[in-house]
């Protein structure tokens, strides 16, 4: 086919194509930031429906893939998965030999309960699918079946045929108010860590948050899996999986197995502590190369130590409670120290997760295999403490922990769910506050008729292992779960288009899981999001995002923080700005600049940036926070907290750099190497490194005492 030029929906293929692009939720067009209506050139909607398995190489084979796409559910007698809101009632299909009897049951989720569904009246002509006439059979699902994962169970006279029934809640309760700090957890480095922040280090915050100041919550930073063996990607929004812990951040003298080493071997791990940057404080940048080559040495000196046996029994149960997913994680650990990083250039038997090569390469390699499941569980027990810790000290939320948005196409997760993953594109963002340039974030996206196929299992999976020890979840780009920015392999970031995911399911499923344990759920919704979206979430209970820089209504005129959203958390920056009193500085609009991120000429985003701070200072004068014409940055910084306070939204949260008067941010959208993403540790304002010890001594307490003492009624 020919491809149109960029924009030109005219050209499109014909009808077949652009029928499929529907079906499948492919857009041909969209509305951008500046609230104009963009087209989508023809070439991108048929890269995106290849990335969906759907093959459109001409117009005969668009045709023939939409009879496969009408005929695909009574080829089945079921439903992959039939999920359902509990207050709501539902009808579910049955697909048998037309005319023959049909019976539908629902198992409930640990009982030994069964329930009979009522046959309805719904007709729907039979069809002749590979030369048989199928019939449909219509069951209604009543309201108010218990929340879980249950299974129906469809009957007739030659088929049984099943699938998960997933009940989810209608909304999560509401949290009551509360106020807590985030933080990128790896940037909070104690004396004792080695040279980054890590799960102790992550203990020690909570408490002094919970004991010191009385607070409710803290957010981190993704704690996913990274890489085996060094590199190390250092964006915490890039992982290898989402279902699994990072090691990175294990203390190593925290593992009960290291109380088990002979005073040579505990000499060995020093020399190693000391290697990795255990005290080195002073140092500039985070260097995760070194600081894992280090711990993955004096970790496996400690599995050499051996279990006892009660913490064998333990560890047992940890890997048969977490496996499959937990083996095939360690073994392509494994195989990534046999064959490198990069699993596509690994020979062609290995590249499937469940094939015999793998398999038998699994138990050539036990014992490498053993300590990789043995480094999870020693993540599992940290964050374990860290949450109990949190609890203990007074959060009533504990650690918020936030998921991202993908995972790297090398990585574990790109690899062992292949099936479910989409291939040829990658998720990102169409261009927007963050980045004038458009995003690719570089990660193959959920094919959500694929995941569907899969009864969301891969989703649910990954959201228990998060919420495990957890008393809340932040959705990092909260759109995904709705639609998500696909940009075709080779594309630039503006050149792609969203494809439409089954929120329904995705939420609702979200939801359950959440319920299980209690956790409250955050969206980030920022940038390019209808107001039908953010709506939605509210309605689920899921909080939205309020950042003090982009509260402004339709007219571009501040919003006043009592106007701001109730169900949401608030806070002045996020980690995609620069620390607060950089951003009034205007830190951002100088490196942007350097490098090469600007939309405008220099001047005139300074001139904005100007404006911008003019109006908020005007603003923090009315309310009588400021009261001088030309305040000192710092003064503006607890100012603007001061008004935070005054915002209605349930969750208040301060970035811990901002306590500092730190000024460097620690990501730069749109950047990779061109800037130490990610790599930036905790300092003051005068650049100086800030250990946690320290913190108590160092804050800025006028910024959190109004957030402290306001009104949690």
């Amino acid at each position: 086919m020919v491809a149109a030029p960029p924009g030109d929906l005219d050209h499109l293929v014909d009808d077949a194509v652009q029928a499929l692009a529907e079906a499948y939720g492919v857009a041909l067009e969209y509305w951008d930031q500046a609230g104009n209506l963009q087209p989508v050139a023809e070439a991108t909607v048929v890269a995106v429906l290849s990335g969906l398995g759907v093959r459109v190489e001409d117009t005969e084979q668009a045709h023939a893939s939409m009879r496969h796409h009408q005929s695909r559910d009574w080829r089945r007698a079921l439903p992959p998965v039939f999920i359902q809101r509990q207050g709501h009632a539902g009808v579910c299909w049955v697909h048998v030999e037309h005319g023959a009897p049909a019976e539908l049951l629902i198992s409930v989720e640990g009982t030994n309960d069964t329930i009979s569904l009522e046959q309805i009246d719904d007709w729907t002509a039979p069809q002749i699918v590979d030369g048989r006439t199928m019939g449909q059979a219509s069951f209604a699902v009543p309201a108010g079946l218990p929340l879980g994962w249950h299974q129906l169970q469809a009957r007739s006279t030659d088929l049984v045929a099943r699938c998960p029934l997933v009940i989810t809640p209608d909304r999560l309760p509401s949290p009551p108010k509360s106020w807590g700090l985030m933080t990128q957890i790896y940037s909070v480095r104690s004396v004792e860590s080695w040279g980054m922040g890590d799960y102790h280090d992550l203990a020690e915050l909570a408490r002094w948050l919970g004991h010191d100041w009385q607070g409710d919550f803290l957010l981190v930073n993704p704690l996913h899996a990274t890489e085996a063996y060094p590199p190390v990607e250092p964006s915490p929004y890039l992982p290898a999986s989402r279902r699994f812990l990072s090691p990175l951040y294990l203390r190593v003298e925290d593992v009960p197995e290291y109380q088990l080493l002979s005073a040579a071997a505990r000499a060995e791990v020093a020399t190693l502590a000391q290697q990795g940057g255990c005290g080195a404080i002073a140092a500039a940048l985070i260097d995760r190369d070194s600081i894992w080559q280090a711990k993955l040495a004096a970790l496996r000196i400690v599995f050499a130590a051996g279990l006892t046996p009660e913490r064998a029994l333990l560890f047992d149960s940890f890997v048969t409670s977490q496996s499959p997913a937990l083996q095939q994680f360690a073994t392509w650990c494994a195989l990534t120290r046999s064959f490198g990083p990069t699993w596509q250039d690994w020979p062609e038997e290995l590249q499937v997760a469940d094939s015999a090569a793998v398999e038998s390469f699994r138990e050539q390699n036990q014992d490498e295999v053993r300590f990789f499941m043995w480094l999870q569980w020693l993540c599992d027990e940290q964050i374990a403490a860290a949450q109990q810790t949190a609890t203990d000290s007074g959060l009533s939320l504990g650690i918020i922990h936030d998921l991202a948005v993908g995972v790297h196409g090398e990585g574990a997760d790109a690899w062992r769910l292949a099936d479910v993953l989409a291939g040829d594109v990658t998720v990102g963002a169409p261009p927007d506050m963050y980045n004038q340039l458009g995003q690719n974030w570089a990660q193959p996206p959920w094919n959500p008729v694929a995941l569907a196929e899969a009864a969301y299992r891969p989703f649910r999976d990954m959201l228990r292992a998060i919420l495990r020890h957890a008393g809340g979840i932040r959705i990092d780009h909260v759109l995904g779960l709705f639609r998500q920015w696909w940009i075709p392999e080779g594309n630039a970031a503006t050149q792609g288009t969203y494809v439409r995911m089954d929120h329904e399911a995705l939420l609702g499923i979200l939801l359950l899981e959440a319920h299980r344990v209690g956790a409250v759920v955050i969206g980030e919704d920022l940038g390019t999001v209808e107001d039908w979206i953010r709506h939605d979430l509210a309605e689920r209970g899921i909080l939205g995002t309020g950042v003090l820089w982009f509260e402004r209504d339709t007219d571009g005129q501040i919003r006043p923080p009592e106007d701001w959203r109730a169900d949401a958390l608030a806070s002045v920056t996020v980690h995609d700005l620069p620390p607060s009193e950089g951003y009034v500085r205007g830190a951002h609009v100088e490196l942007r600049h350097q490098l090469g991120l600007l939309a405008n000429p220099l001047d005139q985003e300074r001139e904005f940036h100007a404006q911008e701070l003019a109006a908020w200072n005007q603003l923090l004068t009315e309310r009588g926070l400021l009261h001088s014409p030309d305040p000192p940055p710092r003064d503006v910084v607890v100012a603007l907290h001061q008004l935070l306070a005054t915002s209605p939204a349930r969750l208040l949260a301060v970035s811990l750099p901002d306590l500092l008067g730190d000024l460097r941010p620690q990501n730069q959208p749109g950047t990779n190497r061109e800037y130490p993403n990610w790599c930036v540790p905790l300092t003051d304002a005068a650049g100086e490194p800030v250990a946690l010890e320290d913190l108590a001594k160092r804050v800025d307490a006028r910024m959190i005492q109004p957030l402290q003492y306001r009104d949690r009624a």
